[in-house]
């Protein structure tokens, strides 16, 4: 059988490590998509910009539910699910500009 615990314990430990890389490059992730959109990149490079800044953010909600799991609720925890929500939203929204048809 395959344990989850001591993948829970090793996040909780290591927290400040753990989030010390995943918001900054979360955010960077997220900008870049921005920026290959504005300079008008290949479609194939905003996508895997899209792919990288998601999978980020969904490591960075995983994180943070071991901490909902024992039952941490503080501000910190909602502003950490807040920002990878939200660079969830800005990627998905970016690609959806971008599959718009021209007007």
């Amino acid at each position: 059988m395959f344990y989850l615990e001591p993948i829970f314990e090793f996040s909780r430990h290591n927290c400040v490590a753990i989030c010390s890389f995943l918001v900054p490059t979360n955010l960077i992730a997220t900008v870049a998509t921005l920026i290959l959109i504005v300079r008008e990149r290949s479609v194939s490079q905003i996508l895997w910009s899209k792919r990288i800044a998601s999978v980020l953010a969904i490591t960075l909600f995983l994180h943070v539910s071991t901490w909902f799991i024992v039952g941490v609720v503080t501000p910190v925890t909602f502003i950490l699910f807040g920002l990878g929500t939200s660079c969830l939203v800005i990627n998905q929204m970016a690609v959806t500009y971008l599959d718009a048809p021209p007007s």
